[in-house]
C-alpha cells in the first residue's frame, strides 16, 4: 500500500442555459471541481475531491497545481493507509516531526483556504484505498453504520415568490422528500423580499414538509434577527448561514434571538474552527464540507466535538460524487448525523462523474455497502471534462 503517485485534474462541466439558476454567487454556468487521484504501487487506485469554492463554479487550477506540486509528494512512498498521520504530514509540513513526536500541531502558514481543501481531497482518497484494499465500505472502517438508510433533504429553492412553492413540490416529488430547503438572502434583495418568498413557500406546501432555509452568509446580524422574528410562524427546520463565517460572534448573537435552528460550517476550515463555534454556542446544526474542511479524517473530530456539545451533524454535501459520498459514509456513522443533502440543482458532478448514482426513494438514502467511497470513476467523463 506504498503511495506511488497523487494526480489532480481540473473538471470543468458547462451546464445548459435551460438549466442554470442565478443566486448571490451569480449565475451558475458550470459546474467545477478537483478529481484527485492516489495510486499505489501495487496499482489499487483511490479518488478524492477537492474544491476551489464552496458553490458550484470556481477556477481549479491553483488548487490542482497545490495537490500535485506541494501536498502530494510530501506523501509519496508512505502506506496509505496510516490516514491519521498523513494528514499531519500535510497539515504541519517540513515541521510535521513536531507534530508528530509532540501531540500538537506546528501547521504551515496554508491552514486554512485551498490547502485544506488540497488536503481533504487526498485524505478522501486515501480513505476510498483503505477500503478498497480491505474490500468493504468506509463506514465500516470508522465504525460501522448506525441505520441502512438515512433521510434526505431536497436542496435547491431559487425560485421568485410566485413560483418557489411550485418549484419546491417538484423536489418532494421526485424523491417524496420529507424536507426541502430554499435560498434566502442578499440575492433576493431586501429581507421583506426573503421574507414573502418564505411565507409563500409555507402556504404552498404540505404542513409536514420540513422548510429549510439558506442565507449563504449574506445578511448582517440585524437583518438575520428580522428574519427570524418575520418567518416564525412559519415552523422553519433551521436558518442556514445567516451572517458571514468571518462573524461567529454575531451568527452567536444571531441564535441566542431566536428559536429557530442555527445550521452553519459549510466555509469553515478544520475542528478548530468548529471548536470556536461550539464555544460560543453559534451553531444548532454542524455543517462541514470534507471537500474544504479537511477530509473524512478531519470530518470524525468535527463530529466528535458535535458530539460532546450536543450539537447535529449534517455535512455540506453540495459538490461531486466523491464529495457526496465522503460525507455520507462520515453522516452515516456519526451519533449526531440524522439527514443528508440532496442537490437538486444542476448538478453533473455529482450524477454523471460515477457510474453509480445515488437515488432517494421515500425520501431516504441507503448507506452503500461497496468497498470505499462505493464509486467507479467514469474515465470518458473525466476526458470529455478535463482542463488541460
Amino acid at each position: 500500500m506504498k503511495i506511488k503517485s497523487v494526480t489532480a485534474t481540473w473538471l470543468h462541466v458547462p451546464i445548459p442555459e435551460a438549466r442554470q439558476h442565478r443566486t448571490d454567487f451569480g449565475r451558475i454556468a458550470s459546474f467545477d471541481s478537483t478529481l484527485v487521484r492516489v495510486e499505489t504501487r501495487s496499482g489499487l487506485v483511490g479518488y478524492g475531491e477537492a474544491k476551489a469554492a464552496v458553490g458550484s463554479a470556481g477556477n481549479n487550477r491553483a488548487l490542482a497545481a497545490l495537490v500535485e506540486q506541494e501536498l502530494g509528494p510530501l506523501i509519496v512512498g508512505e502506506d496509505a493507509r496510516d490516514t491519521s498521520r498523513l494528514w499531519d504530514l500535510m497539515y504541519n509540513g517540513s515541521r510535521a516531526h513536531y507534530a508528530i513526536s509532540r501531540g500538537r500541531v506546528f501547521p504551515a502558514l496554508g491552514r486554512r483556504g485551498i490547502t485544506m481543501s488540497g488536503i481533504g481531497g487526498i485524505d478522501m482518497a486515501l480513505w476510498d484505498l483503505h477500503g478498497k484494499s480491505l474490500g468493504v465500505p468506509v463506514w465500516r472502517l470508522l465504525g460501522g453504520r448506525r441505520q441502512e438508510r438515512m433521510p434526505a433533504y431536497a436542496s435547491g429553492g431559487w425560485a421568485p415568490a410566485d413560483r418557489i412553492a411550485e418549484e419546491l413540490q417538484g423536489f418532494v416529488d421526485r424523491g417524496d422528500f420529507k424536507a426541502v430547503k430554499m435560498r434566502v438572502g442578499a440575492g433576493d434583495g431586501e429581507v421583506a423580499d426573503s421574507v414573502r418568498r418564505v411565507r409563500a413557500a409555507r402556504a404552498g406546501l404540505d404542513p409536514a414538509v420540513t422548510i429549510m432555509c439558506d442565507a449563504h452568509g449574506t445578511w448582517n446580524v440585524a437583518e438575520a434577527k428580522r428574519f427570524c422574528r418575520e418567518v416564525a410562524e412559519c415552523n422553519i427546520g433551521w436558518l442556514e448561514e445567516p451572517v458571514t463565517a468571518d462573524d461567529k460572534r454575531g451568527l452567536a448573537e444571531v441564535r441566542a434571538s431566536t428559536d429557530i435552528p442555527i445550521a452553519t460550517g459549510e466555509s469553515e476550515f478544520t475542528r478548530f474552527d468548529f471548536r470556536d463555534l461550539a464555544d460560543l454556542r453559534a451553531a444548532d446544526v454542524f455543517q462541514p464540507d470534507l471537500s474544504i474542511a479537511g477530509g473524512i479524517t478531519e470530518a470524525m473530530r468535527i463530529e466528535a466535538l458535535a458530539s460532546a456539545y450536543q450539537i447535529r451533524f449534517a455535512p455540506h454535501l453540495w459538490g461531486g460524487a466523491c464529495t457526496f459520498s465522503a460525507g455520507l459514509q462520515v453522516a452515516a456513522t456519526a451519533s449526531t448525523g440524522f439527514i443528508l443533502e440532496y442537490s437538486l440543482g444542476a448538478n453533473p458532478m455529482l450524477h454523471e462523474l460515477a457510474h453509480e448514482d445515488f437515488t432517494v426513494v421515500d425520501g431516504h438514502l441507503e448507506i452503500p455497502e461497496r468497498p470505499g467511497l462505493g464509486l467507479t470513476i467514469d474515465e470518458d467523463f473525466v476526458a470529455r471534462h478535463r482542463v488541460p
